[in-house]
């Protein structure tokens, strides 16, 4: 359902990504793992087809995301870390936009609203301002609109990023509840979340894949996840300071 092959994302002589392959299966959640700048966010904008990939390419349900976006997009639910919303309309009506731009029929939307404000738990702030609404719920409404055409992938950049504990519990129940029906790829520093959500795990760092492992390999491996991060971030550090290092003496 979601597969990356060969991806590469180059900014002049800087290398966001290099050679990034993985197939994700239907029904599984799996989280994408790595520090800050490793190239996660934009490994999930070549997926979803926001960024065109300098080599390589990538599929939601078998559609290339650089040739088919819009078929392979009717697939695809985004939700990206900080993702723009309209902060003077309210969830209803960002909603309604929403489903209109994406060719939605009118009856049909408005059964998928009312399924994704309950979904999601909106009642009780569908006619407030989404500027005036809380982190939590403005997530909220995130999830609302990655879900409202029914795809059947989600792609989720830091879900539960600036979130209180109450709310983190909130979207971690939604994320499990969702990946009973739904193929996800889960962005998150959050080891707990792994081990609580997700079956699988890709760890990215320098641009590079640096593991791709089910959490049983993993468990049966005696190892903690925080400590198999950071050991993986550690050898990318060195890996990086040797090659600049290289480049320097020549």
């Amino acid at each position: 359902m979601i597969e990356a092959i060969g991806l590469s994302k180059y900014y002049g002589s800087f290398a966001a990504t290099r050679d990034v392959s993985f197939k994700i299966f239907a029904g599984e959640v799996v989280a994408f793992l790595g520090p800050n700048g490793a190239g996660k966010s934009t490994t999930m904008k070549l997926l979803t087809g926001y960024l065109s990939p300098s080599e390589g390419s990538a599929q939601i349900a078998g559609y290339n995301m650089s040739k088919d976006r819009i078929e392979g997009s009717k697939h695809l639910g985004y939700l990206p870390e900080n993702g723009p919303l309209y902060p003077d309309m309210n969830p209803r009506s960002l909603l309604e936009f929403f489903g209109t731009a994406r060719g939605m029929d009118r009856a049909h939307l408005a059964n998928r609203i009312e399924a994704v404000v309950d979904m999601c738990d909106l009642g009780a702030v569908i006619g407030k301002p989404v500027g005036k609404l809380s982190k939590g719920y403005r997530q909220r409404v995130g999830m609302a609109q990655a879900l409202l055409h029914e795809p059947d992938v989600l792609i989720m950049d830091e879900p539960t990023g600036g979130l209180d504990p109450n709310q983190i519990a909130e979207v971690r129940r939604m994320i499990t509840n969702l990946g009973k029906d739904h193929t996800i790829l889960l962005s998150t520093h959050i080891m707990q979340e792994v081990d609580a959500m997700c079956s699988r795990v890709l760890f990215i760092s320098e641009g590079r894949l640096r593991m791709d492992k089910s959490i049983k390999e993993l468990t049966d491996e005696g190892e903690p996840l925080d400590v198999v991060f950071h050991k993986l971030s550690g050898e990318a550090l060195e890996e990086s300071l040797q090659t600049k290092k290289t480049a320097v003496a020549m």
